[in-house]
């Protein structure tokens, strides 16, 4: 019976652990900034409302994706936030707080200066390790595409994607410059 007790007990242990490990570990703005302290990871945010059909959507779906899932836990700390909840909220040394607490859909200024004023929902906003914001990615995703953005953005490929492009811009300006150092043969010659 004890035997019976313990592979029960044993087994439902592992099934919980499997579980959360099948779903996204959501913090709050001020949980990702603390665990900042103690292992860098980029800051992945979640900025929805509770009237959003599709930010419900993508909670259903995309969100319960075992890629997504294992590339959001593995790469970042993923925060869901209301853009308009009323309590204020402190990032980065700032207080942001509801422009409209008494309203029925006030905009939060912490999502307001995140999206720049383009608000959409549902909204992701990735920032490097340093809180620093490097991209908006506005509207549901499928799993597929999203998994994609999350491992362009979690492996550091959009740094190498930004130095590509760079190079490319150099060369045209390089050769732009030596089109007009070069003087245009006159045709009648």
């Amino acid at each position: 019976m004890k035997y019976l007790v313990f592979s029960l007990l044993f087994a439902f242990t592992i099934q919980v652990k499997s579980q959360a490990q099948n779903q996204i570990n959501w913090l709050t703005i001020e949980q990702a900034e603390e665990a900042m302290k103690s292992e860098k990871k980029k800051i992945f945010i979640d900025l929805y409302t509770d009237w959003c059909g599709w930010c419900k959507r993508m909670d259903a779906s995309t969100f319960k994706d075992p890629n997504v899932v294992q590339f959001m836990n593995q790469y970042f700390y993923a925060v869901k936030f209301n853009a308009e909840q009323k309590d204020s909220v402190r990032f980065n040394n700032f207080d942001f707080y509801n422009l409209n607490p008494g309203g029925k859909r006030g905009t939060h200024l912490f999502a307001y200066s995140l999206l720049d004023g383009q608000m959409s929902y549902p909204s992701y906003a990735i920032l490097d390790e340093n809180s620093n914001r490097i991209h908006v990615v506005p509207g549901y995703k499928e799993s597929a595409p999203f998994a994609s953005i999350l491992l362009f953005f979690g492996t550091n490929q959009y740094q190498q994607y930004h130095n590509y492009v760079v190079k490319q811009v150099q060369q045209e300006m390089q050769v732009q410059q030596q089109n007009q150092q070069t003087p245009a043969k006159n045709p009648n010659q």
